[in-house]
């Protein structure tokens, strides 16, 4: 059985910003599909990151998707700047939004793609009523807030449970995953219905460089089979 490809989406927490040209032209190279950016406000997460200057460095390096995650307090004051910094994707936490389904509606409205975000201690049951709104559905698989984390294999269940919950979905919209990605954890979530992988420090750290970092994320598919 043929088995659907995975989108790797390159987390830029863990990348040299001193060289950020150099290493978003070797995930080109590398085959990488989207560029991850993490942005956090030192309120919901305790890190504090990057903003709507990276966003549009990024948009003015590469061609590439660019997938923002906003680890951030109030992210409606800001969806419209980092939409029109480059974002094609913004995704916001759930514990965050008081009115997510207003939110997510505004998101789409500004012409990029809707993700929803829960964290390790939120159940899939708190996204019930918003599904049908979204194009992505991005799991935490450690708690949020800094690259390197381990991941946490108790929220497995809940990939399986918010697939099951996708089926049918209007927008087709995808599980993405986020935290302690290795070629060793990427099979657990593939089997439990993720199809997006965010990735920085097996990237970014793998002894051998970008691409053999990306080419181990690759061929960890071909383990399930």
């Amino acid at each position: 059985m043929e088995l659907e490809p995975i989108i790797i989406s390159s987390s830029i927490l863990s990348a040299n910003f001193a060289k950020l040209g150099e290493q978003i032209a070797a995930l080109e190279q590398a085959g990488v599909d989207w560029i991850h950016i993490d942005v956090m406000d030192g309120h919901f997460v305790p890190n504090i990151t990057m903003g709507q200057f990276i966003v549009e460095t990024c948009r003015a390096i590469t061609s590439l998707p660019l997938d923002v995650h906003l680890m951030i307090t109030n992210p409606e004051d800001h969806i419209p700047s980092f939409i029109k910094s480059g974002a094609n994707w913004v995704s916001v936490q759930v514990e965050t939004c008081p009115n997510i389904y207003r939110t997510l509606e505004y998101i789409r409205s500004l012409g990029a793609h809707p993700g929803v975000v829960i964290n390790p201690g939120t159940p899939a049951s708190a996204l019930q009523e918003i599904l049908h709104l979204v194009d992505m559905v991005l799991v935490m698989t450690v708690n949020p807030g800094y690259s390197g984390q381990t991941f946490i294999p108790e929220v497995l269940p809940k990939i399986k449970q918010l697939s099951a919950m996708l089926m049918g979905n209007p927008n087709q919209a995808k599980i993405q995953v986020d935290g302690g990605i290795t070629p060793a954890t990427l099979p657990l979530v593939y089997q439990a219905g993720a199809r997006i992988i965010v990735a920085a420090t097996s990237i970014f750290k793998h002894p051998a460089g970008i691409a053999a970092g990306v080419s181990s994320l690759r061929n960890a598919i071909p383990a399930l089979k």
